[in-house]
This record gives C-alpha cells, sequence and structure tokens, in this order.
C-alpha cells in the first residue's frame, strides 16, 4: 500500500524534484493606494499578469492595496526588505533624509515629463542608487508627472500668495520647497490629505494629476494651481517597485529570468508614461465640477525658482557631510534627464 500512495504521488507530481520546479510561486504584493489608483490597475495588475503568462502559470501575485498587511506606508520599504512582503510599490521619500541620492530627482524645477524622466532615474539608480537601494532589488524606479499645488479655499498665483497656508507635502524636498516658497509644510501620506483638507487640518496639497481622482482631491479642493508647460515641473517624487532579495534568490533560475525580463529601465519608462497619460483625465474630473485651473506664466516661474535656490544649496551641502559627491550627482542626474526628455531642460543649479 505504501508503495503504491508512492507511485500516485510521484505520477501526480506530488514529490520529489520535478515537484518544487513545478510549483505555483505566490508573491505577495503591498501597497499604499487604492485599488482604483492608475498604480494598481495600470501598472501592477498588468506586471503580475505578464510575469504569471511569462511563466506559464507557475508564478502569480495576491495583491494587497491600501496597506491591507498592516503597516503604514512609510514602512513599506522595511516590510520588502524584511520578507513581510514579497514585493512593494513605496514612495521612499516618505522615509526622510534615508535615500539622499535618489532625492536629487525630487528637488525643485528638475523634470520634465515623467516618462522620460523616469527612465533617466532607472540609469541613475544603476551608476549610483545601488548602495541606498542594496538591501532590496529594484524593479522599477520611476517618478510621477508633474506636480501642481491644489487648495481648498483660495488660488496660489504669485509667490506670495503661499505666506501662511498650511500644505501637504510628500517628501522631505518638498516639505523644504514649501517653506522656500513662504508656507507653511505639513508632512502627511497622500492617503490621508482629501479628509485633512475638507476638516481644515490643511489649506491644501502638492500632489500630481494622476493622485487626484484616486483620492478625491477633486471633491475637496476647489482651486488648482499648474505651472507652464514650457518650464521644468515645479517638482516631481521617486517611486521604488521592489522585491525581497530572498524572494528572488530562492526562484528557480528560469523564474528569476521572468522577473529580470519584466524589470528595470522599460518598466521604469512604462511606469512614468502611464502618469504622464492620466494627467488629462484627471484634470477633466475638476474642471467639470467647475473648478478653477490657475497656469503660472514663466515670469512668475522664474520668482519661484529664484526662491527654491536655497533648498538646492542645502541638499548639496547635506551630501558633501556625507562624503558624497554632491556636485557631480546633480550634474549626472541633469545630464541624463537631458538626454531623455522631450521637455523642458532642468532649471539650472544652485551656485
Amino acid at each position: 500500500m505504501y508503495v503504491l500512495r508512492f507511485l500516485v504521488a510521484a505520477c501526480c507530481g506530488l514529490i520529489g524534484p520535478a515537484a518544487s520546479a513545478q510549483s505555483v510561486v505566490t508573491l505577495k504584493v503591498h501597497h499604499f493606494l487604492p485599488p482604483g489608483s492608475t498604480t494598481h490597475a495600470k501598472l501592477i495588475v498588468p506586471w503580475c499578469a505578464r510575469i504569471e503568462a511569462d511563466s506559464r502559470g507557475r508564478m502569480r501575485c495576491q495583491i494587497f492595496p491600501s496597506m491591507q498587511l498592516g503597516g503604514t506606508a512609510p514602512q513599506l520599504y522595511d516590510q520588502v526588505r524584511d520578507g513581510v512582503a514579497d514585493v512593494v510599490w513605496t514612495l521612499p521619500g516618505y522615509n526622510a533624509g534615508r535615500f539622499p541620492k535618489m532625492e536629487v530627482f525630487e528637488l525643485p524645477f528638475m523634470i520634465g515629463n515623467a516618462q522620460s524622466a523616469s527612465r533617466a532615474a532607472w540609469q541613475f539608480y544603476e551608476k549610483h542608487g545601488r548602495s541606498e537601494f542594496g538591501d532590496v532589488k529594484p524593479l522599477a524606479v520611476h517618478v510621477h508627472d508633474a506636480g501642481y499645488l491644489h487648495t481648498r479655499d483660495r488660488a496660489v498665483r504669485t509667490l506670495e500668495d503661499f505666506r501662511g497656508m498650511k500644505l501637504r507635502a510628500p517628501t522631505r524636498q518638498t516639505n523644504k520647497l514649501l517653506a522656500a516658497l513662504g508656507a507653511s509644510p505639513v508632512s502627511m501620506p497622500v492617503t490621508g490629505l482629501a479628509d485633512a483638507m475638507s476638516k481644515g487640518v490643511i489649506d491644501g496639497a502638492l500632489v500630481p494629476w494622476e493622485v487626484v481622482p484616486a483620492v478625491k482631491v477633486q471633491e475637496v479642493a476647489r482651486f488648482h494651481t499648474e505651472t507652464d508647460p514650457n518650464m521644468p515641473a515645479l517638482y516631481t517624487a521617486v517611486f521604488l517597485f521592489a522585491m525581497n532579495p530572498g524572494t528572488y534568490a530562492r526562484l528557480p533560475p528560469d523564474l528569476r529570468e521572468v522577473i529580470d525580463r519584466n524589470s528595470g529601465a522599460d518598466l521604469s519608462e512604462q511606469a512614468g508614461r502611464l502618469w504622464d497619460e492620466q494627467k488629462a483625465p484627471a484634470r477633466k474630473l475638476a474642471v467639470d465640477r467647475g473648478n478653477t485651473v490657475v497656469v503660472v506664466p514663466a515670469a512668475e516661474l522664474a520668482r519661484w525658482q529664484q526662491a527654491a535656490q536655497p533648498v538646492i544649496a542645502e541638499w548639496l551641502a547635506d551630501l558633501k557631510r556625507r562624503q558624497v559627491d554632491a556636485d557631480a550627482l546633480l550634474a549626472d542626474a541633469r545630464t541624463l534627464l537631458a538626454r531623455r526628455t522631450s521637455g523642458p531642460a532642468p532649471a539650472p543649479s544652485a551656485p
């Protein structure tokens, strides 16, 4: 009877090396945005579908949006490092000062569009950022489309309009930018900003158009301040799509190849393009509600750029204190952006 059970198990692939090779690997994927967000629906879900198809069903995902595995958004990096999740999509900037080299893309007035800037960000990571993300396996590094300001009670048209306003900022560099422009920055994850704005805890928030529908900003903000499209964007933020290195190492070689084929510069650029493409439909939602959209002209933006120069100077000084050649990093980031971009050139660096 024992021999019979053994033969049945062997025939069904339940034991032995072949069983290990053919077993299905399920990756736990964790992120902080809701299922209706572009990142969930158009980046993460299709990526999971691709790796499942490419592996012929031997690898699949179980996706946990909205922090369903527990914890907070700033803890996502450590969760993937420690194996709480196999894959995460997160904002490294939620961990202030922890990844200072990659912050170069979050400096004021750096990028033109997200697609080209995202490929540049991946290239910069490969050259300079491996040490910062050394305890995870990055699958993509990308940025979002041009960041704008969305306010509840009054529009921001000039530098003077920032004074006295409490504005949400996503990262360390955007906190410093808002302070340099005269506002009072408030740090909070994007998921809490609509509630905070509706209750008057904050007067507005820095977010790109893509995020607006996912967290219903257009329903609580009546004014939206854009910048001249021929000028570099006010700001952007760096995102990381990463895998636990132990999970990756335990995969059979052919499944590691599946991950590698579906990661890297192309995935990074694809992510940026998705964010660029969502600007128009998200903006339309605000316009259709009768909200006011203000476009700050180049002449006024030049004043904002001048006011923001100390943010760049402080970043340079911070990295130099860490014994990093910050001038070289900034120059290389600008070169990569200029090489890839079809949009406006980055603003000049601080003297």
